[in-house]
């Protein structure tokens, strides 16, 4: 058996345009957005980071290196109508063999209840199916974030099951949803199950 499929260039960083954003990769003027959206406890809670955010440095550090990542796809999520940099969708953990990938996505609250995240989660897992050659993109979303879950199966994510209280949040545990979306789903839907 041999592995026939091509191995990602995780190292181009694509611009991706649709009607509501772009996603491209990230500039120094990202970081003052994305320092915003960590330090809100509320996309701490939604994604799961420890309270207190990141301080600026942390953060021009750590995005300032994301473009130079050749075994992941981080990119920037900008809003077409204000040219504002409102979050980030990522594909990581890439496992050669099985050709697939995690994703995982970051919004701003300036970002979130416009669609420009189910437009943004369709580009990049357009992106990875038919640019890349993956087979299977997975992610877990937390069990208070049916926001997310639902911009997920609008794209045709396919819940999988339960991680059991996978998250500390406060004095209770929070389950996780496996969900993921294979190439022929996609090939036969593309993001429009």
């Amino acid at each position: 058996m041999t592995n026939t499929a091509p191995t990602p260039d995780f190292a181009v960083k694509p611009t991706l345009t649709g009607e509501r954003v772009v996603l491209r990769p990230f500039v120094d003027g990202d970081v003052a957005a994305l320092g915003a959206a960590t330090a809100d406890p509320e996309v701490g809670r939604l994604t799961g980071s420890p309270p207190g955010g990141s301080d600026e440095r942390r953060l021009r550090d750590w995005y300032g290196s994301r473009n130079a990542q050749a075994d992941r796809l981080d990119l920037a999520v900008v809003d077409r109508a204000t040219g504002d940099c409102v979050g980030e969708v990522v594909l990581n953990d890439w496992d050669g063999w099985n050709h697939s990938c995690n994703f995982r996505t970051l919004f701003a609250a300036s970002g979130r209840n416009r669609g420009l995240g189910t437009e943004a989660v369709r580009l990049v897992v357009g992106y990875g199916f038919e640019r890349l050659g993956l087979h299977r993109i997975s992610l877990e979303v937390f069990a208070f974030n049916p926001r997310a879950r639902r911009v997920y199966e609008k794209v045709g994510f396919v819940a999988e099951g339960v991680l059991r209280q996978v998250l500390r949040d406060g004095d209770d545990w929070v389950d996780a949803t496996v969900m993921s979306i294979l190439a022929p789903e996609w090939a036969t839907h593309r993001g429009h199950p």
